[in-house]
């Protein structure tokens, strides 16, 4: 399929998909003579896959690259094993794949002690609010209120 149609398909914009293929998330799987990008069924449910990292689980662009990079290792490993690759091949594709795992739960870890972090501050702010209504009904003289 042409840009535009994968553009349609996925609830995107054409400049969306050039900007992914230019930040190395998504690449046209050929061509035409003209220049003109077609893309597979892969790479659709590839775009859909990264619309949904970054709505579901609000990652960035540079998060989803490490989680592609990650699956991708894991996909070459795979396509090596069926392809009947030398062990020592397969090892060296694992290699890169425990690499790309590691670094893609590295980044997980951050962004939930991040998460928690900030969470914990808005605790803390919502206990100071209550604190500071409940000492201001007691110098107005109201009753108090949970």
């Amino acid at each position: 399929m042409r840009i535009g149609e994968l553009a349609k398909r996925a609830g995107l914009t054409t400049r969306t998909l050039r900007y992914w293929e230019e930040f190395g998330l998504v690449k046209p799987t050929d061509h035409r003579f003209s220049g003109e990008r077609l893309y597979s069924k892969a790479q659709l449910e590839r775009v859909i896959h990264i619309r949904e990292l970054q709505e579901l689980l609000g990652l960035t662009l540079a998060e989803i690259r490490i989680v592609l990079e990650s699956e991708d290792a894991v996909e070459r490993v795979r396509t090596a094993r069926q392809a009947g690759a030398s062990p020592a091949r397969r090892a060296a594709l694992l290699e890169k794949a425990i690499e790309a795992h590691s670094r893609l739960i590295e980044r997980m870890d951050d962004r939930l002690v991040r998460i928690a972090t900030f969470r914990d501050e808005w605790v803390q702010k919502g206990k100071r609010m209550r604190e500071r209504s409940e000492e201001l009904r007691s110098e107005a003289g109201a009753p108090e209120q949970k």
